[in-house]
């Protein structure tokens, strides 16, 4: 397997990074400097869905799987990515959406939305994201999908606490990604992604550095 581009799906991490609202707000502090201790450490706090991040069932089920109980395979695949950048704010992606991409998604492949609304980052719009119906949810499970991903900070609606696509891929014991950048970006038909999240036990998700390949 050779590599022939990769492309970088990962928000910068700032103390401005926009943050779900309610979520802790991350700090980057200086520990330890060369010059005072003989060497450069920083403290780094943040929620676990901070940034470009990865959902485990648990997020919105107690009996779901924590992410450390997540099999790595999940995270790693071909992927296909599915172009909705004509979407407008709180516009639902139906089924009419995807079907186009019906005959590349099989049992186990990676599904990525790209509405471009990575973009508006710092601005009021951000929070009011296009998202997912859930037909199209129950579609992807039929299919064999075990992880989708979505360049906005949601796959559901924002508002209120019902949320169906993460209460369908909780059941399931499935994984969402959210906060994902740059899938305007990839410009390659054969794309493999990895986004392997931290070992943190217990917890409901993790940040991840998400990226495509292209491969030979």
């Amino acid at each position: 397997m050779k590599v022939k581009k990769i492309v970088d799906l990962a928000w910068e991490l700032t103390e401005d990074t926009p943050i779900y609202p309610g979520d802790p707000e991350p700090k980057i502090t200086v520990a330890t400097t060369l010059e005072n201790d003989g060497y450069n450490l920083s403290g780094v706090y943040m929620g676990t869905q901070t940034g470009s991040h990865v959902d485990a069932p648990y997020h919105v089920r107690n009996a779901g799987k924590t992410i450390d109980q997540m099999d790595l395979s999940y995270f790693v695949g071909e992927a296909v990515v599915v172009r909705v950048t004509d979407k407008k704010a709180e516009e639902k992606i139906v089924m009419a959406d995807i079907l186009p991409y019906d005959d590349k998604i099989k049992e186990g492949t990676i599904v990525l939305f790209n509405t471009n609304w990575y973009k508006k980052r710092g601005t009021d719009e951000f929070f009011t994201h296009p998202y997912l119906d859930i037909e199209i949810g129950e579609y992807l499970v039929k299919k064999g999908v075990r992880f989708i991903a979505m360049d906005t900070m949601n796959v559901d609606r924002s508002v209120g606490t019902i949320f169906p696509v993460h209460n369908l891929f909780s059941e399931k014991n499935l994984m969402i990604g959210e906060n994902w950048a740059n899938l305007d970006k990839i410009d390659f038909d054969n794309v493999f992604v990895a986004a392997i999240p931290m070992n943190i036990i217990g917890t409901d998700g993790s940040p991840v550095r998400a990226i495509a390949m292209e491969l030979e």
